[in-house]
């Protein structure tokens, strides 16, 4: 670091909570009526343990598994309990599973995710085969793959392009909300070079664009190296570690404040902040300070 200079933090304005959600977040501590009642989610609510530690002392209690496909056990009598579930969303047959527990229902899936489902729901009733871009492990993928009656496929990569069946001449393609925008577009290019007829929707959510976007804007304005705040798990927050990395500057991916590598971070004049969809404010501003103080 040059020591005649005074050192830059840029926090981006896209970072943290997306409105899906907060919209998720809002619901649960509404419903907890301030811990009074017992609120299960299936699965984490959001991926990031931080703020799912503050909504469990809200009595906001995470059920089932990451990947909504156990059964659930439940620890209370409580006929004021609600099951929440999560933004990643579900598929229909594990929605219906939950119904019949017997506690009131409540759906936080992200309105982006919920439009996907009723597009490739749509689909599949017209016969159309669906390719979905994303994580086949990732809880959003698996609850797509609920609307494709039974003729869904995740694909990552050209080789998995490649191992796909004749799927005849209706196809359609939607992508996981927080992939890479060129990423995606590059695949459907690949696809449709094999299925020509292919009907490609753009799924990829607006705050996940505006994310990328201000990574490279970050780019532009000269910096040299960007911490990335978000759950290890958090499949947006990984995605925003590699886009910096693509473009060639060190990113230090960290969960709080207590990541940080300060005498690795004191090297750089300019150090740009971000975070995922799923980091919550306090933490965002825990770590501004602390780099500012560096």
């Amino acid at each position: 670091m040059d020591t005649t200079q005074e050192r830059e933090i840029i926090r981006v304005d896209s970072a943290g909570f997306c409105w899906g959600v907060k919209r998720a977040v809002d619901m649960a501590e509404e419903l907890s009526e301030s811990g009074q009642r017992r609120v299960y989610t299936d699965g984490p609510l959001i991926h990031n343990k931080q703020m799912m530690a503050k909504l469990t002392a809200s009595n906001i209690k995470e059920v089932g598994d990451y990947q909504s496909k156990s059964e659930v056990e439940l620890d209370t009598n409580d006929a004021s309990a609600v099951m929440l579930v999560r933004a990643h969303g579900i598929a229909p047959e594990r929605r219906e599973y939950l119904k019949s527990l017997g506690l009131k229902f409540k759906d936080a899936t992200c309105p982006d995710v919920g439009i996907i489902a009723g597009k490739l729901k749509l689909h599949a009733k017209k016969g159309f085969s669906a390719v979905i871009f994303g994580n086949p492990d990732h809880p959003e993928v698996i609850g797509l793959l609920g609307y494709t009656a039974g003729r869904g496929y995740a694909v990552q990569t050209k080789e998995d392009v490649d191992q796909l069946p004749d799927l005849g001449d209706q196809i359609c393609m939607v992508s996981q909300t927080t992939m890479f925008v060129d990423d995606y577009n590059a695949l459907a290019a690949y696809l449709k070079e094999r299925f020509p007829s292919v009907v490609v929707l753009d799924t990829i959510c607006g705050a996940t664009k505006e994310r990328q976007t201000d990574v490279l804007k970050l780019v532009e304005q000269g910096i040299e190296a960007v911490v990335v705040i978000g759950g290890k798990h958090s499949a947006n927050t990984v995605k925003l570690v590699s886009l910096v990395e693509r473009y060639g500057r060190p990113a230090f991916h960290i969960e709080t404040t207590a990541d940080l590598d300060c005498a690795a971070l004191r090297k750089y004049n300019k150090i740009g902040v971000t975070a995922g969809a799923s980091t919550p404010n306090f933490i965002i501003d825990s770590v501004y300070e602390a780099l500012k103080a560096l």
